[in-house]
């Protein structure tokens, strides 16, 4: 049974782990993993950005691409928020355009998340990876159809057991991000919190990866 980790930024994995290791455009590294592609907000350089939409075009034809992403909104950055809707929306309508799910990265602007998410009418996966926030957040997020992704926080900070166990598990993922911790590691205490063992929680897993991201359905 595989460790499914659905956002990392780290190109060296174990055998019994999947990853999906996110890959920006004007710096792509080719690899036989699974992988992302996106511009993050944090990244947006107006003068490329042409340029890099027709990378992303290109490489999500590739069959080892899962996802769009990670792509999205952060509000304490100073790209001009404008700008990063703009770049946000045409990545969110190029994944519907392709039916691929989305990775989003997704800062103090959770509602303008989804009123656009219910502008455009997508009817493809929306992931939120590195979820924090709190119970209320989560459930509302999910009523809106969205699935989240825990891994840093989840070790940094035990108050969020209580927002974990509040998730269902046909709408969670887990990763490692930027995160020193190997992905067993977040297994397990996710495990933990949802009082079952690590085995039962790489069914789910892989289960709701099945779901998302048909392209590297694990049967």
């Amino acid at each position: 049974m595989q460790f499914i980790n659905i956002h990392t930024h780290s190109h060296s994995c174990k055998e019994n782990v999947t990853p999906i290791v996110n890959q920006y455009p004007l710096s792509f590294l080719e690899s036989d993993y699974f992988f992302s592609i996106g511009i993050h907000p944090w990244y947006i350089d107006e003068v490329n950005f042409e340029e890099e939409m027709q990378i992303i075009e290109q490489k999500i034809q590739h069959p080892n691409c899962l996802a769009i992403g990670e792509c999205g909104l952060d509000k304490r950055r100073e790209t001009p928020f404008e700008v990063q809707l703009k770049v946000f929306e045409k990545q969110l309508l190029l994944a519907q355009k392709h039916q691929l799910p989305v990775i989003i990265h997704c800062v103090a602007a959770f509602q303008e998340l989804i009123l656009l998410q219910r502008k455009l009418q997508l009817s493809i996966p929306l992931v939120i990876h590195g979820f924090s926030k709190n119970t209320a957040l989560a459930k509302q997020l999910i009523e809106e159809g969205f699935y989240l992704s825990f891994g840093k926080y989840l070790i940094k900070n035990p108050e969020l057991e209580t927002v974990f166990n509040s998730v269902p598990e046909n709408r969670l993922f887990l990763e490692t991000d930027t995160l020193e911790e190997d992905i067993e590691q977040v297994y397990l205490l996710a495990a933990k919190y949802k009082n079952i063992d690590v085995v039962t929680l790489q069914e789910i897993v892989t289960k709701n990866f099945n779901t998302v991201f048909k392209n590297g359905r694990m049967d």
